[in-house]
């Protein structure tokens, strides 16, 4: 994989910019790789340098990666200013419900048919899908399409005024639980413990909802990286991303580990054959 500079704003060439149209909505996904599907949901501001790197390493474990385009300049270092007025822009948007507890964002629907299109596109066993930040709870969400294997919640941060709400709706959640219990399926979850956007109540909410199901993983804040982009150190100010903005790209660090166990998770669930055994 060819070295990419994190503070420089990254034109996302290796990828294929294709505008993709579902339920009469078209956005623009961003698309390398080959083998089973892994869609990339960017944390706000946007799909950054740091985002673009951990689409990357997905497409590097043997994925086709679909990175969707859902808000921000696509490509571009985080900066405080033009952060602050996406973090807004995006706050009142009626796609995403980022007051909301009990509630999916509409854009969920979206994801949920390019799973589908994904699936249909890549074969294999289903797919995979991460969420960070806003975008956090959505591959949870996306559990209601029957082509969803493999949901990672990185950092989730909606509904950003209720620190134990859940951005689902009640009877959603609950169809997901039984598709999670009837198919032996799990969630994987990531948090700093100091994360003052994703907090310890938000995870307890989730594993008081899904049980054993829901897989969580809390990194000491101490694991976090401090040179991050300017929207990191001024707006968040606080250990959150953890396999973007934070991550320490160094060997024996949790943050690695993080993202190497993530890696694994969308192995074990979608690199399989029609007879369940691991792909050559």
């Amino acid at each position: 994989m060819s070295t990419r500079k994190l503070y420089e704003d990254d034109p996302l060439d290796d990828f294929l910019a294709r505008e993709i149209t579902l339920d009469g909505v078209t956005k623009r996904v961003h698309v390398a790789g080959c083998g089973p599907a892994v869609i990339v949901m960017t944390e706000m501001p946007g799909i950054s340098p740091h985002v673009a790197r951990f689409s990357r390493w997905v497409r590097d474990a043997g994925f086709t990666v679909y990175m969707p385009s859902l808000f921000g300049r696509d490509g571009a270092v985080p900066m405080a200013e033009e952060g602050v007025a996406t973090f807004k822009r995006v706050c009142v948007s009626a796609e995403f419900r980022a007051f909301a507890a009990n509630e999916s964002s509409p854009v969920t629907a979206w994801l949920r048919a390019l799973a589908r299109l994904a699936h249909y596109e890549c074969g294999g066993p289903g797919v995979g899908a991460i969420g960070m930040c806003f975008t956090g709870n959505f591959a949870l969400t996306m559990m209601l399409e029957p082509a969803m294997l493999a949901p990672v919640l990185s950092q989730p941060s909606l509904p950003l005024n209720d620190p134990a709400g859940l951005e689902i709706a009640p009877d959603e959640l609950a169809a997901v639980r039984r598709r999670l219990e009837q198919e032996d399926l799990t969630v994987m979850a990531y948090r700093f413990e100091g994360d003052r956007v994703c907090t310890a109540q938000r995870f307890a909410a989730y594993s008081q909802a899904l049980g054993e199901r829901f897989i969580a993983r809390v990194l000491p804040d101490s694991a976090a990286s401090r040179a991050v982009p300017p929207f990191f150190e001024k707006v968040v100010a606080c250990p959150h991303s953890v396999v973007t903005a934070h991550l320490i790209d160094e060997a024996g660090q949790p943050t690695l580990a993080a993202r190497d166990e993530i890696l694994a998770f969308f192995t074990r669930r979608l690199a399989t054959d029609s007879r369940g055994s691991l792909q050559e």
